[in-house]
């Protein structure tokens, strides 16, 4: 049985990604049926992970569509501070919560909602590094494995996955 088959996600990368955060989504979803979608600032280039694995780009951000996907799957690491720099990411993440699709941030992958405005009001969770700059942003934070509020999810690290990907799972079948 594939759970997610016929089901389109989009994942953000840039250097200094937490390679585990990244990877072990996409497999994951990959492995439930799901067609995901690598976007970068370059299609086709390698990113380097915080801990060297390298991640190949599908499509370049000013290319993809949100409407073109079921959900967004935001790793952690240092990359989502350089991506929430970007407009397109900024843009792609707002139209997609707003569609009420699902969208899912670990680690330091909160940076992006933050900067796209949408975290007002949610609960969610993170690294304890981001925690400050959630609760600036409107959002009421606790230190849980994994939380769900309406459509989005959050977890904290990569200990977290297990239980992060079930509730992506869960919340795309439903």
């Amino acid at each position: 049985m594939l759970p997610l088959q016929g089901k389109r996600i989009l994942m953000f990368v840039d250097d200094i990604y937490e390679d585990l955060e990244l990877l072990y989504p996409q497999l994951r979803f990959i492995e439930a049926g799901a067609e995901v979608v690598i976007a970068a600032q370059e299609k086709g280039r390698i990113y380097t992970g915080k801990h060297g694995y390298p991640c190949k780009s599908d499509a370049a951000l000013d290319e993809v569509r949100a409407e073109d996907f079921d959900a967004l799957i935001i790793a952690g690491g240092f990359a989502p501070d350089k991506l929430r720099r970007f407009d397109s990411v900024k843009k792609l993440t707002r139209e997609i919560f707003e569609a009420g699709k699902p969208l899912a941030h670990i680690c330091h992958g909160g940076w992006i909602p933050i900067s796209a405005g949408i975290m007002e009001g949610y609960r969610c969770t993170s690294t304890p590094g981001i925690k400050d700059d959630l609760i600036n942003a409107g959002a009421t934070w606790v230190d849980e494995e994994v939380v769900v509020d309406r459509t989005m999810v959050s977890s904290r690290k990569p200990d977290d996955l297990p239980a992060y990907c079930r509730a992506i799972i869960d919340m795309m079948t439903d």
